[in-house]
């Protein structure tokens, strides 16, 4: 059956073609889908699939019920864009101002859908169940994992999988790797709060700046000292702010950045040092600081189990030379909130453009991926489910 519905899979490649062409041209923000969903659940009541809408909020859960008792498998796909303007020419360019799909969830829809409507068409003969899980919000904390899992889009589910397209990793491989995949990722924000002056009388105040600058270096010192040097972590910031006349020494200054990692106990430790080094150094310079941390996502921690599912039905049903190991890397995902409730396993699938110049990282205004990817993500699906009722 699985030569069946891998053929069925590579016929609907021009479908999901136009699936995530209309998509892209129509891209809505983090936990502000609406037509996005009506779309995904109206395709899959078409195809006769059973749907649940507006599971956590946003989502749409479309089950897929064999003629066979056998293990419920869930595959997700996310379907929120980012509030960036499109630069790409090219025919199917968001239509939207400001908003595009630049991370590929458009493609991680569109593949679903493929990889649905393939498994519905021999649904009576399937042993066991399909659960399609479409997840809004899934760019910008608190995402819709955690909402859809706490209503119910993992009952009854036995394993989990997802896939993330990679518009960086060579087209016509699968990325795997047992363990941490993803970092977790926690929002820092410094506000450090001195005495205001003329520039030119500067004992007069407290700069704030000046603490400012010695506490972003000193933060620096987490990484280096604090950390086990076998174990990743990332304490970065991206924002400074303070003052707006070049005589005038602020009575504030405002720091944000992000703390990555994977291990959840280097995490704790790295939160509260950030918070002890901040405090401390701001008291040393005589100002007052206060630290925020708001908890991101968890790391994406692959059950090993799983992941050899992934791995040995690709072989077994794609070929031998599909499956490449790679290393963790560090951006955030909230499927990992899944992995704390079910066993499973998120894989990357390469999807670099074939000609260098349209070759752009994730969340660039010119963003674009292999659309044959989309076919090889939904035949790991196919084959991984099959695999998974062995």
């Amino acid at each position: 059956m699985i030569k069946q519905v891998l053929t069925k899979i590579s016929s609907y490649t021009d479908e999901m073609i136009e699936d995530r062409r209309f998509l892209h041209m129509h891209p809505e923000l983090s936990h502000q889908e609406v037509e996005t969903p009506a779309f995904i659940a109206e395709r899959l009541a078409s195809l006769g699939i059973e749907v649940r809408r507006n599971v956590g909020g946003r989502g749409v859960v479309g089950i897929i019920r064999g003629g066979k008792p056998g293990k419920t498998v869930a595959f997700r796909a996310d379907f929120d864009a980012l509030p960036i303007e499109d630069k790409k020419d090219v025919v199917y360019k968001s239509t939207i101002p400001g908003i595009m799909h630049a991370c590929g969830h458009d493609g991680h829809t569109a593949a679903l859908l493929g990889f649905a409507k393939a498994m519905n068409d021999v649904k009576e003969d399937l042993t066991g169940n399909v659960v399609l899980i479409h997840q809004f919000g899934e760019e910008l904390s608190p995402g819709g994992a955690r909402a859809m899992i706490e209503d119910g889009c993992l009952d009854e589910v036995d394993l989990v999988f997802g896939a993330h397209l990679q518009s960086q990793m060579p087209a016509g491989k699968v990325y795997v790797r047992d363990g941490f995949l993803q970092a977790s990722e926690d929002a820092l924000k410094i506000t450090v709060t001195g005495f205001g002056t003329h520039g030119a009388e500067p004992h007069k105040g407290v700069d704030p700046i000046l603490a400012a600058s010695h506490i972003m270096i000193a933060l620096q010192s987490v990484v280096s000292r604090n950390a086990d040097p076998l174990k990743e972590l990332v304490v970065s910031i991206g924002s400074f702010h303070a003052g707006h006349a070049d005589n005038v020494i602020p009575n504030e200054a405002v720091m944000e950045g992000t703390i990555r990692v994977f291990d959840p106990e280097l995490r704790k430790l790295a939160t509260k040092r950030v918070r002890e080094i901040a405090e401390s150094v701001g008291q040393a310079l005589g100002c007052e600081v206060n630290v925020e941390i708001a908890t991101g996502y968890d790391s994406v921690n692959n059950d090993p189990a799983a992941m050899n599912l992934v791995r040995s039905g690709i072989e077994r049903m794609l070929g031998e030379n599909i499956v490449t190991e790679t290393d963790p890397i560090m951006p955030s995902e909230d499927f990992s909130y899944y992995l704390h409730h079910k066993p499973g396993a998120f894989i990357f699938v390469g999807a670099q453009m074939n000609d260098e110049q349209f070759v752009y990282p994730h969340h660039h205004e010119r963003f674009d991926f292999h659309e044959p990817a989309m076919e090889l993500t939904a035949k790991v699906f196919a084959a991984t489910f099959f695999e998974a009722q062995k």
